[in-house]
């Protein structure tokens, strides 16, 4: 996000998730009834340009990439909340819609992490659109490249004691490793039982001909609006990593696999691309320390 100016990344992502809904035929694979309404004057142009250009690789890969992922994510949300979760994380939440329109959101408390010039913006947007802040969701202020996570999340009222789903996407590629790696540390300290989907992008070398393509216009593309993708993982980098931060990969799934298999069966031009893929980890439950000493009595 350039300094002073709104992040460009996350009315692109909301717009085409907006844009699922009126440019694509069904089955829609996620339903984002409220980011139209969010991006408020923005709303008309970018979905025009959706309606217009929709059959654009890019254009389409884009509108694959955050429905997809986030079809993934809130699914298992829901899963989480059945068996008691009672705490989800967004890291970079951008323009993100959860607390707005899911059921899930009355029980569980929503945590939204943004560099906090963001999240001015978006309250702004909120209000002008009439959509009221829900009572379960907290703003939590940070910026994941120069802060410290942990204590950002604490003072917002996060209790790190208890399971989380935490939320990361659209965000690693745009973040150096150094502060990918510090924002892992610090998930990587939450309590066991709590889950991580993250979203990474691949190198170019594992990138298949539709997604090199892909990756040919949406990066330049980025990087001349000011945010340039930075940093790229194989999964056993990933998942090293990962394990160094104190989490356990539990699965690397491509676009294609994200969601139902019925739902790429379609008429329109959406199709899955392997550019970016997402990895769910989990913090494990370690065995308690051993004690020493001689059992017995006096």
């Amino acid at each position: 996000m350039r300094e002073g100016q709104p992040s460009q990344t996350a009315i692109m992502a909301a717009a085409a998730r907006a844009a699922h809904l009126v440019v694509d035929r069904e089955p829609f694979i996620f339903h984002d009834t409220v980011a139209a309404a969010l991006l408020g004057e923005h709303a008309e142009q970018i979905i025009g340009f959706h309606r217009a250009y929709g059959d654009h690789l890019v254009l389409s890969g884009v509108r694959a990439q955050v429905t997809a992922r986030s079809h993934y994510t809130e699914r298992r949300l829901a899963e989480l909340a059945r068996d008691g979760l009672e705490q989800y994380v967004v890291l970079g939440a951008g323009l993100d819609t959860f607390a707005y329109r899911a059921d899930p959101a009355g029980r569980v408390a929503v945590f939204e992490v943004d560099h906090p010039a963001t999240q001015q913006w978006k309250r702004e947007l909120l209000a002008a659109a009439g959509i009221p802040l829900p009572e379960a969701l907290t703003f939590a202020p940070a910026d994941l490249e120069t802060g410290d996570l942990g204590s950002d999340l604490a003072a917002a009222g996060f209790d790190p004691s208890r399971p989380s789903l935490v939320s990361w996407l659209g965000v690693s590629m745009y973040l150096t490793p150094e502060a990918i790696a510090a924002t892992l540390a610090a998930v990587g300290g939450f309590a066991p039982g709590t889950e991580l989907v993250m979203e990474y992008a691949l190198p170019p070398a594992l990138r298949d001909e539709r997604s090199a393509a892909f990756a040919e216009f949406a990066l330049p593309a980025a990087a001349e609006r000011g945010e340039p993708w930075l940093t790229f993982f194989t999964p056993g980098d990933l998942s090293a990593l990962l394990e160094r931060q104190g989490l356990e990969a539990v699965e690397h799934v491509r676009q294609a696999d994200s969601v139902e298999p019925a739902l790429w069966r379609r008429s329109d031009s959406l199709g899955p691309t392997d550019l970016c893929r997402l990895a769910r980890a989990t913090v494990p439950h370690r065995p308690a320390a051993a004690t020493t000493g001689r059992p017995g009595g006096s």
